[in-house]
């Protein structure tokens, strides 16, 4: 979700993580600074830093746009990042997932890239993010991101770029074919803590292949965070049998249940490199 993210203070590494949260990935929380914010606010400074930073975390469902990554499991997730005062950043992050009861053990390892930057009191960035898989998820993809903030408020959307061309027969997806639209606000308390409203929008014919769903779905979250810890309650639209064929859909059946109302707990926390 392109929401707000907790930090112990401002790093290089923020900017990277507020791309990984923007696109719904993770919620390693940090601070209570919105990802955009942030950049408007290190531009602005006139500080120079480029440097290299790492995160890792662990959360007891990863979810992405409201669905289970890891058929409602923990997971282990880290990352290393770059970022230079000009609004550069570069990255990439780790997870273990799992799709299946019988999926033992499934890995996704994304790379991204991103630039931005502050105006006027209107923040913004673009970033492009790969998503790696292994063979049991079926699907490598990319997509491209454009976000901007406003004060507490901040608003993206995520198109598919790019899959790769061995999904099977007539699975090759084009530019655009998925897209995924967030609106998400922050609301910091007086204690350091932050709440965080969220709502999503996500639809394509490549976002029914990969997650399972048979409809287009809204998902929406309220999380409140603080010191690196965060809870999550998170809920979709969809249905057990949004397609009305008689069968349960693949995306709602009981390894995933993501037609059910989830309750996320985590704790995340990142260092800068040497």
């Amino acid at each position: 979700m392109l929401a707000q993210f907790l930090l112990s203070n401002i790093s290089s590494s923020c900017v990277c993580l507020i791309f990984r949260i923007n696109q719904g990935i993770r919620y390693i929380m940090k601070t209570k600074l919105t990802l955009l914010a942030l950049i408007g606010l290190l531009l602005s400074s006139g500080a120079t830093y480029a440097q290299w930073s790492a995160n890792v975390g662990v959360t007891n469902n990863y979810l992405w746009r409201g669905l289970t990554q890891s058929i409602n499991e923990p997971a282990v997730q880290g990352g290393i990042d770059y970022a230079s005062d000009s609004g550069f950043y570069i990255g990439t992050w780790a997870s273990n997932v799992s799709y299946d009861s019988d999926d033992a053990y499934s890995y996704e390892h994304d790379m991204y890239f991103g630039w931005g930057g502050e105006s006027g009191g209107i923040s913004y960035d673009f970033s492009y993010l790969y998503f790696n898989y292994d063979e049991n998820a079926g699907y490598d993809f990319g997509e491209v991101t454009a976000a901007i903030g406003v004060g507490n408020f901040s608003a993206s959307i995520s198109l598919l770029a790019n899959a790769e061309p061995d999904e099977g027969p007539g699975e090759d997806f084009g530019f655009a074919q998925a897209s995924y639209t967030s609106l998400d606000y922050a609301i910091p308390l007086s204690n350091g803590a932050e709440v965080g409203l969220h709502a999503g929008f996500h639809e394509g014919d490549f976002m029914y292949s990969f997650n399972g769903a048979t409809d287009d779905y809204w998902d929406y979250n309220i999380s409140i965070a603080k010191d690196g810890f965060f809870a999550m309650v998170s809920m979709t639209t969809l249905g057990d049998d949004d397609d009305s064929d008689g069968v349960e859909d693949y995306a709602s059946m009981a390894a995933r249940d993501n037609d059910e109302v989830k309750f996320v707990v985590g704790w995340s926390t990142d260092f800068e490199l040497p």
